[in-house]
């Protein structure tokens, strides 16, 4: 990645974390902000991000964002379940118009077929790049269901040793869907950041 895109990622990502400092309470913020943004810039500039960043169906320079995040944290003693919802809280305003728009969908009696097509689109473009391994996956008319074994979101965090703080991606869905509850149920019965298979169940109420 050149000096410019780097730059472009700083400015779009850097912001999230500053609003995890300031919840948090940080005092010495803009001196963080410096660790961060110099830990993030040498990411950018691996060997490690050039082997991740392969896949186009996966943001890798938001999920190297992240995993920044969760490194500074690490470093300033928080535990794994603080700094999941700290990041989570840090970021709500990039979930939030996305469930404001899904919230709109969902008054449609259109949705799940909406829902149907999301899911298959996805599945083909994760299949194709191969960020993801599907065991299993059935697109039916009022239920959509799959297993997976792979995921490159959950290799990178494990890549830096913090694959459990991956469940921050792997909550996501559980976000999306909360957007659509008039017209689906979304069941996780587990997933990958601290389980051998990410098994979901999405069906039309």
């Amino acid at each position: 990645m050149n000096d410019k895109e780097i730059a472009k990622n700083l400015r779009s990502y850097s912001k999230y974390y500053r609003n995890v400092l300031f919840n948090e309470g940080f005092r010495d913020v803009d001196q963080r902000m410096m660790s961060y943004d110099a830990r993030l810039t040498e990411m950018y500039r691996s060997g490690e991000f050039e082997a991740h960043n392969i896949y186009p169906s996966t943001n890798v320079s938001f999920v190297y964002a992240v995993i920044a995040m969760c490194l500074e944290l690490k470093e300033a003693g928080y535990t794994d379940d603080r700094i999941i919802p700290a990041i989570e809280k840090g970021m709500a305003d990039r979930w939030s118009a996305f469930v404001k728009i899904l919230n709109f969908i969902d008054r449609f009696p259109f949705c799940f077929s909406a829902v149907r097509i999301w899911n298959k689109s996805d599945h083909e473009d994760r299949v194709k790049d191969g960020s993801i391994t599907y065991d299993h996956f059935s697109l039916e008319k009022e239920k959509i269901e799959y297993r997976i074994s792979k995921c490159m979101y959950v290799e990178m965090f494990e890549h830096y040793g913090i694959r459990p703080l991956c469940k921050i991606f792997c909550n996501t869905d559980r976000i999306a869907y909360s957007g659509l509850t008039g017209h689906v149920d979304f069941i996780r019965h587990s997933d990958l950041s601290d389980g051998d298979i990410c098994f979901d169940e999405i069906i039309k109420k």
